[in-house]
């Protein structure tokens, strides 16, 4: 709901009347589930500036950094956090907690 919220502001704030599309960036740390969020947005959306938009979300990989390599990693896996080359733990996360609205597609 706050996605939505925002994005609502945000639209009013510019005398958008209609939103096309939302863009998000979206961790997989982030706590929110794509697929819940995906389900879930278009009847968050009724009755807002929102309805009838679509939910564009780009992935964020989760992102550490290796003091052993000196030098931020992809994980490739969430459930291990040790850098992908060294195998050292790396629990210093730089990406991958984001739900950010990023940019707002308005009709014309």
């Amino acid at each position: 709901m706050s996605i939505i919220e925002g994005a609502t502001e945000e639209a009013l704030r510019h005398g958008a009347v209609k939103v096309k599309a939302v863009h998000l960036k979206l961790g997989p740390l982030s706590g929110v589930a794509r697929d819940a969020l995906l389900f879930s947005y278009e009847l968050a959306c009724e009755g807002t500036a929102l309805e009838g938009s679509r939910l564009v979300i780009e992935e964020v990989p989760a992102t550490v950094f290796c003091r052993s390599c000196e030098v931020e990693r992809a994980l490739t896996s969430i459930q291990r956090m040790r850098c992908p080359v060294c195998d050292t733990p790396a629990p210093q996360i730089s990406r991958g907690r984001e739900i950010e609205l990023v940019a707002l597609e308005f009709a014309a």
